[in-house]
């Protein structure tokens, strides 16, 4: 039973880095009004860097596709760690109204790399 509910959730993550990944290429969410004009001034310097923003969206693309199959979760998640950690700092300084959404995607982060522990042993050994 956990291991069926780790799956579910692990693949729900899955699609919600899919679907960010996705909309930094498309531009098919719409952003949400009264954002703090401190976050929208960061967004804004970050979308000055050309390629940044592509280059987040294609780490979220493929560390979500990979997190879809147990097979390849771990490098799913070793691949879109840097971009959660930026997501974190962000809703820590910036934005903290979405901090609690943070910490429950940080959770089944964590969660995912628990899992996977084993397999990530090598590389620090």
């Amino acid at each position: 039973m956990k291991q069926k509910f780790f799956n579910v959730i692990s693949m729900l993550f899955g699609l919600l880095l899919i679907n960010g990944g996705l909309d930094k290429f498309f531009h098919y969410m719409p952003v949400p009004e009264g954002l703090p004009e401190p976050l929208v001034k960061d967004t804004e310097a970050l979308m000055e860097i050309a390629w940044l923003m592509p280059l987040a969206g294609l780490a979220e693309l493929v560390g979500g596709v990979l997190i879809l199959f147990s097979k390849t979760r771990a490098l799913g998640a070793l691949i879109v760690f840097p971009v959660m950690v930026g997501v974190l700092l962000v809703h820590l300084t910036v934005a903290p109204e979405g901090l609690p959404i943070a910490i429950v995607i940080w959770a089944i982060l964590g969660w995912i790399i628990y899992e996977n522990r084993q397999k990530y042993l090598p590389i620090i050994q």
